[in-house]
């Protein structure tokens, strides 16, 4: 059990389960690790949370819309892994989340997700027209799993072609759960559904048992 973070089996199921602590590549992958999420908003201390239930998706199980498929098979835009990390998180943080006025990636979570890309845990999909980011996401991997964090768009399915890119992505190496972290129309339209969070940890706790898919990211890989 990590020394930083409470039992996440105990702790509330709407609220933050602790505040305070550090942004530091050890203190995150500690959280990831045991089910934790750092989330808060300019003029707040950190906040870790531990929802229950917990949004996933199983790469197996991914719905893709038949219009969707059509988009897809389109030539106008092109997708990337890891070529525009910092990019990605910062577009990402011009878009609140629902319910929120402010960003809640402020500036010391792009410097730390930053760090942690460095580090080879952190990782975006970028999709382009031209030479123009259009869209994308960003997230953490451990073990076989991966942790959705945030995406953005600007023109209309780029967010949705870059997010199906990853999930066929992450099936061919054997990456076959997504946190999705809190329910949203826009995830449950992909397939994700909710599940206890004893689920959700004792699964965690599983696929952190195989080794981590640590460093760059290509689409050749």
């Amino acid at each position: 059990m990590s020394s930083r973070f409470p039992n996440p089996e105990n702790v509330p199921a709407d609220e933050p389960a602790a505040i305070g602590g550090a942004l530091s590549c050890d203190w995150l992958l500690d959280a990831y690790a045991h089910g934790y999420f750092p989330w808060y908003s300019e003029r707040q201390p950190i906040l870790w949370w531990c929802p229950d239930p917990r949004f996933v998706l199983a790469t197996e199980d991914v719905r893709i819309s038949r219009s969707l498929g059509k988009e897809l098979e389109k030539d106008w835009w092109r997708v990337t892994l890891d070529a525009a990390f910092e990019q990605v998180i910062r577009a990402c943080a011009t878009r609140p989340r629902k319910g929120q006025v402010d960003t809640w990636i402020v500036e010391d979570m792009v410097q730390a997700y930053c760090a942690l890309h460095e580090h080879g845990f952190a990782h975006s999909v970028e999709c382009w027209q031209d030479e123009t980011l259009v869209g994308g996401l960003y997230g953490v991997s451990l073990g076989t799993l991966f942790f959705g964090e945030s995406m953005f768009h600007t023109v209309p399915n780029a967010s949705k072609l870059a997010f199906v890119t990853l999930v066929q992505t992450l099936q061919d190496w054997g990456i076959d759960l997504i946190d999705c972290q809190q329910p949203t129309d826009y995830l449950a339209s992909f397939g994700a559904v909710s599940w206890p969070r004893s689920r959700f940890l004792k699964e965690l706790h599983r696929r952190l048992g195989k080794p981590s898919r640590q460093g760059p990211w290509t689409l050749c890989d």
